[in-house]
């Protein structure tokens, strides 16, 4: 198993603090998600039914029909490489891990590219996989630029998969308009932007055979009926989430901000997190984490990833610690 934001459990123990003292900003999700309401018990009490409005709502959401619900786009990334038989796929890197392990793991030869290498590369791939906008890094790929490439792998059957998982914010930069397009693929998420990622939500976007295949091979039921009963109702509050993208732009600034003010290098984000890049993240973890503040280190290239602090005392928190740290560092 690989490595993830979260793990507060885990930390609280190493650290001996309590975990109800702790700030997690480790995971990049929403710390303001849409509010659950109470779930009317007859969807607790029934399978799912592929009739419960969930599709109908997901297509006006995603503007296309052609959508599959999943529990979570990760069992996509998981399921997706072994849909195809052995080939050359390119992944980017630094990026979501769990691409390049689970293509991997399916008897697939990677090839683990920087952004400035995509280009090339798309002519002697079978598929290539990246995130857009990418985590940990925030890097945005142009829409034209990544539709070109999917022209050029689709001419010898192969993929673009676009992980999307961070992409509500900024709708417009989507892909999902373009799907039916042969060898395009795009994953997307409850998790981060409606802050959900506890009912496991997501959506495989692609061509009606390939979508046909996914299903097969992810069995019946593969969303709980809570599950879609929760996304039917996130997807469909449109002042929810003109509101939310209203906001995620204002404090994605402020967290840049508050960052560059303590000179820690911010060389990136999205409205849900900040990139910091730095070879002593080892050490800035660590200081964080004995201050009670947990965020996610990445090894490769080495840095931190902070995620949104939710409450105004969280904020001044988050501020007095990289003071200390930086002090403590200085000593």
């Amino acid at each position: 198993m690989l490595e993830h934001g979260g793990g507060l459990r885990a930390a609280a123990a190493r650290y001996g603090i309590a975990l109800g003292d702790w700030l997690d900003l480790s995971t990049g999700i929403n710390p303001h998600g849409w509010p659950v309401p109470p779930v009317p018990p007859t969807v607790w009490q029934r399978l799912p039914e592929l009739d419960d409005g969930l599709e109908t709502t997901a297509v006006a959401y995603y503007g296309t029909p052609q959508v599959l619900p999943v529990a979570g786009s990760q069992a996509a990334i998981q399921a997706l490489p072994r849909l195809r038989k052995p080939g050359r796929i390119g992944v980017l890197q630094p990026s979501y891990a769990e691409h390049a392990h689970a293509w991997r793991g399916a008897g697939h030869q990677l090839e683990l590219l920087p952004p400035d290498q995509l280009e090339a590369a798309a002519d002697r791939l079978d598929a290539l996989v990246l995130v857009n906008p990418n985590n940990p890094t925030g890097q945005r790929f142009d829409p034209a630029l990544l539709l070109e490439w999917r022209a050029r792998l689709a001419e010898r059957g192969g993929w673009l998969v676009v992980d999307e998982a961070f992409m509500d914010a900024t709708p417009e930069q989507s892909l999902t308009i373009q799907m039916g397009l042969p060898g395009l693929i795009v994953l997307r998420s409850l998790g981060k932007f409606f802050g959900l990622a506890g009912a496991r939500v997501g959506f495989a976007l692609a061509e009606p055979e390939l979508r046909e295949r996914l299903q097969e091979a992810l069995g019946p039921w593969p969303v709980s009926g809570p599950s879609r009963w929760m996304a039917t109702q996130a997807l469909a509050d449109r002042d929810w989430q003109a509101r939310t993208r209203l906001w995620l732009e204002q404090v994605g600034k402020r967290l840049a901000d508050l960052l560059r003010r303590q000179r820690l290098p911010v060389a990136g984000g999205t409205g849900l997190f900040q990139w910091v890049p730095m070879p002593e993240a080892d050490f800035w973890q660590d200081a964080l984490a004995r201050r009670g503040i947990l965020v996610r280190r990445f090894n490769d290239p080495p840095g931190l990833r902070f995620g949104l602090p939710g409450a105004e005392s969280h904020w001044r928190r988050l501020e007095l610690a990289l003071t200390g740290v930086r002090a403590e560092r200085l000593r």
